[in-house]
């Protein structure tokens, strides 16, 4: 007798979770990550990277919060209306300067340059909470960006291994919003200005691009994976 599935197993919810997450990452002809267009090409690392370390230098130079954040902003300022000069979406353009524009305004208000990378602090905890909530819900975030991506949607969760290996590589993604701030909260409030800022490089992008890509590797679908989905598949004698 034929039994249907249980409720949870491809909710239209989960797929449209699953695409919207997967937007920022990309799969190339070989059907590998392609880093770079993951994090939106060289475009996309520049506008990641020069104004955090436009306000490090600056701030460096002149110790002074006003010069910094001036120089921030306007960078930023200047990335968003090239975009906008593109016809590119407006919520793309502008969310990279709000985010500028908040880490400037945190530290101008509490007079402290090492306030403008507080926000950053609250990004990855929500972010690796988010992650850790999912893996504990049996959703791992990884799961549905990757799932997607390789056309697997959420049939993974039916099969042990694949949902262990998405558990994995979700859990390498938390590794690193952990790392982040294992590094970063103790120089802060060390008041280390330059070698938080100098982490806050090192470890955004390039950390960033790590992790996606071990967790891309180790979750890959192996021979096993396939011969198990087949057996899934194949009508029942």
């Amino acid at each position: 007798m034929r039994q249907d599935k249980p409720h949870d197993e491809r909710p239209d919810q989960m797929l449209s979770v699953a695409e919207q997450l997967s937007r920022r990452a990309s799969v190339n002809d070989d059907g590998q990550l392609d880093l770079m267009a993951s994090i939106g090409g060289w475009r996309g690392l520049v506008e990641s990277v020069l104004p955090s370390a436009v306000f490090l230098v600056a701030f460096i130079l002149v110790e002074d919060i006003w010069a910094a954040g001036i120089g921030a902003t306007a960078i930023a300022v200047v990335f968003a209306i090239a975009r906008l000069i593109q016809r590119q979406s407006p919520l793309q353009a502008f969310t990279g300067l709000a985010g500028v524009v908040l880490c400037v305004a945190v530290a101008l208000f509490t007079g402290d340059a090492e306030d403008y990378f507080v926000p950053g602090f609250y990004t990855n905890a929500i972010y690796g909470a988010a992650m850790i909530i999912s893996m504990i819900a049996r959703w791992p975030l990884m799961g549905l960006i990757f799932g997607f991506l390789r056309s697997e949607g959420v049939a993974w969760r039916q099969q042990p291994r694949r949902r262990r290996s998405y558990q994995v590589a979700t859990g390498f993604i938390v590794a690193m919003f952990v790392a982040r701030l294992a590094v970063q909260l103790p120089l802060y409030f060390a008041g280390e200005f330059v070698a938080l800022g100098t982490a806050r490089l090192l470890m955004g992008i390039p950390l960033y691009a790590m992790a996606l890509w071990l967790a891309w590797m180790v979750s890959r679908p192996t021979a096993k994976d396939q011969q198990a989905a087949e057996v899934e598949q194949s009508p029942s004698s």
